[in-house]
């Protein structure tokens, strides 16, 4: 299927019949290539048919007595001699099957992956109990068909048949599908990817041969290494980092193990299989999943020519990784992990195994999937062309007028902030029986003056500028051409709001007690959270008064910076910045933060009998947590294991493992080893670790409690696959998720990494906090010729994008960690002043400022989003900053 016709499937397009949103199909190309091409540039052709980046992945397969799946050699010569050119079908499927499907960049390689699931599930490759197959179909009809009704599912199944034995499992596949209403055909692509991984089968493609006996079995190779089957049953398992060498002598297939003091197997295995060309198959395909999943770089060309290339999966990983600084963009960010997601163990206590670390509240239904780039349509806004541009009116060219401007700008967005508490989340709390009365006296009577005063505020500011411009009253007389006397005119009555402001930490710790406690009032903030007004989480919006007190302080030491000591607002800045620190510096400043405890985290592969798989770990002062994403309705985090970390050490193990920026974490009772995406990943982590070991042993030393709560797990990374591994009885323990299924939002800071493979720290929040920039922006994208005036508001790591000011909810964001930020080159052809480049892989956007400062203060403040911040701050404030 084309990606032109691809959009015209049901994907996206909603609910609809059968005969309205057929099923996905596939359909035949034809290519013209010369006589004596290789495979690959069919392959290619292929490829670029379909639009398809992550080529790599996939291969040409036609059906012959050797079942040869080829990415490369004299592939056109093989079907001249064998079958001839009029007879031959060629078959686009998945070669090499990642053990994470996040590893996939793209929407539409994964939907090829979910094809290639269908197909191995009606061919009765992918075996699996009824439970795990009737999950599977569920998510395959709703992508099909859209959401549940029972008529039309059951004349959907009686016309499709997905797995032999179906009319067994057909009320199994309804009940599923019932619970996957409003997820989109990119989600359901996702989470049938999902649990199809899990699966013993997933990817394995048997090979029928003998052992030494003479007892039949089958041979298969994953991303791990060669598996020995007994019909569907795995027997035995040679992971890659035993295997010294593969080959094959005629039909005998030969694996050479490292010496190992400990195994009883014999140094060099033997298998027959039924002919020297089966036998060269086989091994040909065990190299290529070598080269491809262990290798860091392609193999360098030999002088003589080889059977194939192939590019590995950590270059390829890489190509999407480090072309363009990071990794690839999904949907909006958090400043701050959702309430429950980082306050685990802040007082130091056990942390038992089935913890779920909550990534947010609750989801967006209508964001994509987490995995697609968030574009704005380019018809969303209205276009500004030249002609129009001209006619902008003249801005002041001083530079305070656009500080002052600076302030007018983010008191908009703060008071839209406000409102969200006071307004929306309030009309939400009076409808709903869910929150206790001490609840609701702690937030909103804080809020309401809050928002009283700020509106007060914003508009004294805008009258102030409108006399500076010369747009209102221009005949009174006076200097009008400052803002430091408003500013201290508020700051006097802000010191009465004080004891308000103060409520807001508290009152955060209160709701998350009672959400917590009460099944009620978590669901009531879920579904508020489902509003496009609430934008950003819950807590984001109850900690905004205290992250906007940081923000007056920086304007009036820029002002004060700007003016000479004569100047009227020299004067009124100087005086009042000490009023702020007095009215904003709590006794304790972790006030500021709801991150307290918490150092850095993000996402890192860790080694185990299976392989690389990738784990999320969060780092606290006292203990190293790793965790898998589960198969819940909001992709919660699982607690798999736990580090304490007085007593741990840190060593790099990229020789002892063969694996790229590879650590080994030894703790007093369990060790383990990980792998970060790219070397500078590896040194953050190893930096903040070892800060953090350096406090843990300046401390009290451990908690007795803690560490009996963590079994002891002296286990090598290959004997512990069994407890790491998700089993498929997890699926149906899952079933209780599943059942209340509600949308999810896969654009929680903890997803971003997750998906990109990266990790942010402690220091990295405290920044997003204080760099918070709203107002206008002119912006184009690559290959568009006008510009489109936007609202823009810059905050948690990402761009939000509105038609004006006065917008209750944003059309479309843009994260921006991994983004590169820079200026157009003279090749691009983009004459205009103040424009600034964001771009990853593909995508390209423009954005121009109205002035000098402007694009200064952008720049400023995208930077510290798309480059990662540098221990210093918090070092140099460690007294205020207890981790």
């Amino acid at each position: 299927e084309t990606a032109s016709e691809r959009g015209n499937t049901s994907r996206g397009s909603g609910r609809g019949t059968p005969s309205q949103n057929p099923p996905r199909q596939g359909n035949s190309c034809c290519f013209c290539l010369q006589q004596r091409a290789p495979g690959k540039v069919l392959l290619d052709a292929v490829c670029n048919h379909l639009n398809l980046v992550e080529g790599d992945y996939f291969g040409l397969e036609f059906p012959d007595h050797k079942k040869i799946t080829v990415s490369d050699g004299k592939l056109m010569l093989i079907f001249y001699h064998l079958l001839g050119p009029k007879h031959v079908v060629v078959k686009f499927v998945v070669k090499f099957f990642p053990p994470d499907h996040t590893q996939l960049q793209e929407e539409l390689t994964r939907y090829l992956f979910a094809l290639q699931v269908k197909q191995d599930l009606a061919q009765g490759r992918l075996t699996c109990n009824d439970t795990s197959a009737a999950l599977l179909i569920s998510h395959i009809v709703q992508s099909e068909i859209g959401d549940f009704d029972e008529a039309s599912d059951r004349e959907h199944l009686a016309k499709n048949k997905y797995i032999p034995q179906q009319d067994a499992l057909e009320d199994k596949i309804v009940e599923f599908h019932h619970n996957h209403i409003g997820q989109t055909p990119a989600e359901s692509d996702f989470q049938l990817l999902e649990i199809a991984r899990r699966l013993e089968m997933y990817g394995i493609r048997l090979h029928p041969a003998k052992d030494r006996e003479g007892s039949k079995i089958n041979l298969a190779v994953a991303n791990t290494g060669i598996l020995v089957f007994q019909g569907f049953t795995k027997i035995n398992a040679f992971n890659w980092a035993k295997v010294r060498k593969l080959s094959f002598k005629r039909k005998r297939f030969l694996i050479k193990l490292r010496p190992d003091a400990n195994s009883s197997y014999q140094d060099t295995l033997e298998f027959l299989m039924a002919s020297r060309d089966f036998c060269k198959s086989f091994w040909k395909i065990c190299v290529e999943h070598h080269a491809f999943f262990r290798l860091f770089e392609e193999p360098k060309p030999k002088p003589k020519p080889v059977l194939f290339t192939i590019r590995s999966q950590k270059e390829l990983l890489f190509f999407f990784f480090l072309s363009n600084t990071s990794h690839p963009p999904i949907g909006s960010l958090t400043g701050s992990p959702h309430l429950s997601e980082l306050s685990i163990n802040s007082q130091g206590g056990a942390v038992p195994a089935s913890v779920i670390l909550s990534p947010n509240l609750s989801p967006d239904t209508k964001q994509a999937s987490p995995l697609v780039s968030p574009l704005l349509n380019d018809q969303a806004c209205p276009r500004t062309d030249d002609e129009e541009e001209g006619r902008r009116k003249k801005f002041p060219t001083d530079k305070a007028y656009f500080i002052a401007k600076e302030v007018s700008t983010t008191e908009r967005t703060y008071l839209k902030d406000l409102e969200v508490i006071t307004s929306w989340f309030q009309s939400t709390v009076s409808k709903e029986d869910a929150m206790p009365e001490a609840l609701k006296s702690l937030i909103f009577p804080n809020f309401e003056p809050l928002h009283k005063f700020h509106t007060s505020f914003l508009k004294e500011t805008e009258q102030r500028l409108a006399l500076w411009e010369g747009r209102s009253n221009a005949h009174i007389g006076g200097n009008y051409q400052r803002i430091g006397d408003v500013l201290l005119k508020n700051v006097q009555g802000m010191k009465q709001l004080a004891a308000h402001l103060w409520k807001h930490s508290e009152a955060l710790e209160a709701l998350e007690t009672g959400i917590r406690s009460s099944r009620r009032l978590e669901t009531m903030c879920r579904d508020f959270e489902l509003q496009k007004v609430c934008y950003l989480p819950l807590n984001t919006f109850l900690l905004r008064p205290l992250h906007r007190l940081m923000h007056y302080k920086q304007v009036l030491e820029r002002l004060c910076k700007h003016h000479p000591p004569h100047h009227a607002d020299f004067r009124d800045c100087r005086w009042h910045v000490p009023a702020y620190a007095a009215c904003t510096l709590p006794a304790n400043p972790r006030a500021l933060f709801a991150l307290q405890e918490f150092i850095r985290l993000g996402s890192l592969s860790k080694l185990s009998g299976k392989g690389l798989q990738q784990r999320m770990f969060f780092l606290f002062n006292d203990v190293l947590l790793y965790t898998s994403r589960g198969l819940t309705a909001s992709n919660q985090f699982k607690v798999h294991g736990q580090l304490p970390l007085y007593g741990l050490t840190i060593e790099e193990s990229e020789d002892e493992w063969g694996v790229p920026h590879c650590l080994t974490l030894r703790g007093q009772r369990q060790s383990i080893v990980v792998a970060a995406s790219s070397r500078s990943e590896m040194e953050k982590w190893v930096e903040d670790i070892q800060m953090a070991i350096d406090l843990a042993e300046k401390s009290s030393g451990p908690t007795p409690e803690f560490l009996a709560s963590s079994p002891p797990d002296n286990k090598s990374p290959d004997e512990a696959a069994v407890a790491d591994q998700e089993s498929e009885d997890d699926l149906s323990a899952s079933r209780t998720s599943l059942e209340r299924q509600a949308p999810h939002r896969g654009n929680t800071m903890v997803h971003v990494c997750w998906h990109r493979n990266t990790s942010v720290s402690m220091v990295d929040f405290s920044v997003a906090v204080e760099n918070q920039l709203s107002g206008n922006l002119l912006r184009k994208f690559k290959n568009s010729t006008g510009w489109q005036k936007l609202w823009v508001v810059f905050t948690n790591f990402c761009l939000f994008f509105y038609k004006s000011h006065q917008d209750n909810h944003p059309l479309a964001s843009l994260p921006l960690l991994g983004y590169s930020l820079t200026i157009p080159s003279e090749a691009e052809d983009i004459h205009k002043d103040y424009v600034f480049k964001l771009h990853f892989k593909s995508h390209v956007y423009y954005f121009r400022a109205e002035s000098e400062y402007t694009f200064e203060r952008w720049m400023e403040v995208i930077r510290s989003a798309t480059s990662s911040a540098s221990r210093a701050p918090i070092l140099s404030h460690k007294e205020s900053h207890v981790y």
